[in-house]
């Protein structure tokens, strides 16, 4: 068995891991990951990537319903989802070189094609390979958790890793979960002209303010998904060649949906498995990996970002761990995983885009929470896009520092940016006030909604004031 002794010693090969790999690599230091499924991990292969690409494919679809309000008229569209299966291999094929095994080699790192594990607080083994390291970055990632509903591991079903390979197949779908991937999905399919039942416990989206899930729900309906929320699973089975999935009602009876096809997506859980934490002294429970504010484990020499600590699974917050832990590992650097910054978006048809509190959190939380709004109508460029359903919502403090921010609409997504940055370095809405922007955007919502922040103060009674005693200096 060979031995390598490295400066580092990544282990997993998604978004995480490749960050810290290339990072460290490209730094000069001696860096090894360590991968046994395929490169890239889940974003590329069985989540991001081609569920924005299937996203893509069913808004191209629905393009036609819109059309007429600008005095266009087309037939309805001619969906071919064999195409659309070959639409979304192409796309994975293309970005895939950028985390391939040959595109590490190239910038110097030690790539193993192997499980790893374990055997003490030092050292793990891969294959052939024995890793003595100076540091290990843990980020194996998660899977799709299955809930323990009577009956499900008795029928065929999917999850994330196993929808986007059967695109052409599926006509008829239950939908198991009402969060960001239940609901992107659900809607894409529907567009896609599949018959959709999506079925949420709770209620759709629920980390998400209630009003903006208002409208994505509203959108949903539109597109034909009959949605079932406050529904909880409680039985699965077959029905032949088709799946019964029994929903738990109020009054105690259980009412029985039928589809071909049956989707979970519940949630994630931590890929944990045979990696020989015990011996390297990492604590751990079935929801992650311990680690502190500085995303280090029980093992000093051990760091675990990305899904597999239990925090935030997010890509994005995958790639800021890694830029953490390349600061902390090689420069010594102290760090602090922030999570009161973290933005998300769920891509539905509108988008809906979250950082910092809620209106709800906001209002439970804090006694000076001020909400700002700024309706999508109010912009100009919403109005010549006839994109006027949604807004933007501001929480702040009485002095115009931000606290969150929601927006539910056409590209809200891209609109949140100048919201994280604002976060990230504590700025007050005056600072979105003051820039001067391109007419006409969507962005002017932003700045018009900061500088309604300060509306009442700007045309008080003691502005006005002052207006009039200041024209007497000519």
């Amino acid at each position: 068995m060979r031995l390598l002794k490295p400066d580092i010693c990544v282990i997993g090969g998604g978004s995480a891991g490749l960050s810290v790999a290339a990072g460290a690599a490209q730094l000069g230091a001696a860096t090894v990951l360590i991968e046994a499924g395929a490169m890239g991990g889940d974003c590329l292969n069985y989540g991001c990537v081609p569920s924005k690409a299937l996203l893509a494919a069913a808004k191209a679809a629905a393009h036609h319903r819109h059309a007429a309000g600008f005095g266009v008229e087309f037939a309805p569209p001619r969906i071919d989802l064999a195409r659309v299966q070959a639409h979304i291999d192409a796309v994975i094929a293309a970005i895939a070189p950028h985390d391939s095994m040959e595109r590490f080699e190239g910038l110097g790192v030690t790539v193993l094609r192997s499980w790893a594990r374990f055997v003490d607080d030092r050292t793990v083994e891969a294959g052939d390979a024995r890793i003595q390291a100076r540091r290990f970055v843990l980020a194996t990632g998660s899977s799709a958790f299955v809930p323990p509903v009577a009956g499900l591991d008795q029928v065929p079903y999917l999850t994330n890793e196993t929808v986007f390979a059967r695109i052409a197949e599926i006509r008829d779908l239950i939908v198991l979960g009402g969060g960001p991937i239940g609901v992107e999905l659900a809607q894409g399919f529907a567009r896609l002209g599949a018959k959709v039942q999506l079925v949420e416990m709770a209620r759709l989206l629920p980390r998400d303010d209630s009003e903006a899930v208002e409208l994505v729900r509203a959108s949903l309906t539109r597109d034909g998904v009959a949605v079932h929320e406050g529904s909880p699973a409680s039985a699965v089975e077959r029905a032949g060649d088709r799946i019964r999935v029994g929903l738990r009602r109020g009054d105690g009876e259980t009412r029985w949906l039928e589809a071909a096809h049956l989707l979970v997506a519940v949630g994630r859980k931590p890929r944990l498995e045979n990696m020989g934490l015990e011996q390297a002294g990492i604590a751990a429970t079935p929801k992650g990996i311990q680690v502190d504010a500085g995303l280090r484990t029980t093992n000093r020499r051990v760091y675990a970002i990305g899904d597999c600590n239990g925090g935030p699974a997010f890509t994005h917050v995958a790639g800021h761990h890694a830029a953490l832990v390349i600061r902390s590992a090689l420069f010594r650097l102290p760090v602090r995983f922030d999570s009161r910054a973290l933005p998300w978006v769920t891509y539905s048809d509108p988008e809906l885009a979250q950082i910092g509190l809620t209106e709800e959190e906001a209002r439970r939380q804090r006694g000076d929470a001020v909400i700002t709004r700024q309706p999508a109508a109010g912009n100009d460029r919403a109005r010549t896009d006839r994109h006027e359903e949604g807004f933007l919502k501001i929480v702040s403090d009485r002095r115009g520092r931000v606290l969150g921010v929601t927006i539910v609409g056409a590209q809200a997504g891209e609109l949140l940016a100048p919201w994280c940055l604002a976060m990230a370095r504590g700025l007050r809405l005056s600072a979105l006030a003051a820039p001067m922007l391109p007419y006409p955007t969507l962005a002017e919502s932003g700045k018009r909604g900061a500088g309604q922040f300060y509306t009442a103060k700007l045309f008080s009674p003691a502005i006005r004031r002052l207006v009039r005693v200041l024209r007497w200096f000519g």
